[in-house]
């Protein structure tokens, strides 16, 4: 099903992008648990940041099914990017991949980590799916759709329902970084008066929000394109919005940024219902 990049794929087939995604990301699932139980080594990255096998064998799954399928799409994945493989420019649809967003929560046997695969057109994260393959939750969204699938034992997808936000009540919940919350995120989460606070890793803090669990989700500590793109197309899909401080949409393909990495975000604050 080859897609042209000259055009942002808009007049495509999201559903049957949308099923390849949830063929990918349930594969990859099943290879990082394979790893996750018989135990693995832990390298480090240029940034120290750790890698394992299971980040490796989850983005070649993702990448090889993405580009047999649509070889007009560029891809702009963790793991190849740290390897200083990435498009130079995306171009206006590419997609967006983290195979394993949370390696030091799967590193620590926490089980919120998840495989992340986004499709973005325009700046804007359109199509995205986020599976925890630990705990066999999952969640996609497409424009004016957003699910979550029941996933069986052996990571297949056996049922589904449609979730969407919901209006926020005080006390107001907010989901929080485990392993990046900083003094900043305090303070802004203070100034909210009474909450109730809840921590959780990987971009499950978007599907909490998406599923009407959660309310907001701040994060001034540093995040990539990649570690956000699915989860803020799954809480858009299900009527919530992801902006930056300064009030804009949160954007995607960002490149040649003055004194930041390509692909590199900005704090922003992800809310359900307003």
């Amino acid at each position: 099903m080859p897609i042209n990049n000259t055009t942002p794929a808009a007049a495509s087939d999201d559903s049957a992008i949308l099923a390849l995604f949830e063929t990918l990301a349930l594969a990859a699932g099943r290879a990082i648990m394979e790893v996750f139980h018989r135990g693995f080594d832990v390298k480090r990255k240029e940034d120290a940041s750790p890698v394992t096998e299971a980040d490796r064998a989850a983005e070649r799954i993702i990448l090889e099914g993405l580009r047999r399928s649509f070889p007009g799409i560029p891809c702009v994945a963790e793991e190849e990017t740290a390897e200083g493989l990435c498009p130079k420019d995306p171009g206006r649809a590419f997609f967006l991949v983290d195979p394993l967003d949370g390696t030091k929560e799967f590193v620590g046997r926490r089980g919120d980590f998840t495989v992340n695969i986004a499709l973005i057109r325009e700046g804007v994260p359109e199509i995205g799916i986020v599976y925890a393959p630990a705990s066999r939750k999952c969640f996609v969204g497409q424009p004016g759709r957003a699910e979550e699938i029941t996933v069986s034992s052996d990571h297949e997808a056996v049922g589904r329902r449609a979730i969407s936000v919901r209006i926020g009540k005080e006390p107001l919940t907010v989901v929080a970084s485990r392993s990046h919350c900083n003094a900043e995120t305090e303070a802004f989460i203070r100034d909210l008066g009474p909450t109730t606070l809840v921590s959780v890793g990987s971009s499950l803090k978007f599907c909490m929000l998406a599923s009407g669990e959660a309310d907001i989700y701040p994060r001034f500590s540093r995040t990539m394109e990649w570690d956000t793109a699915a989860g803020d197309a799954v809480l858009r899909a299900a009527g919530g919005t992801t902006f930056t401080l300064d009030g804009l949409p949160l954007a995607y393909g960002k490149i040649s940024q003055s004194g930041e990495a390509d692909y590199a975000n900005p704090s922003f604050i992800a809310k359900g219902a307003s």
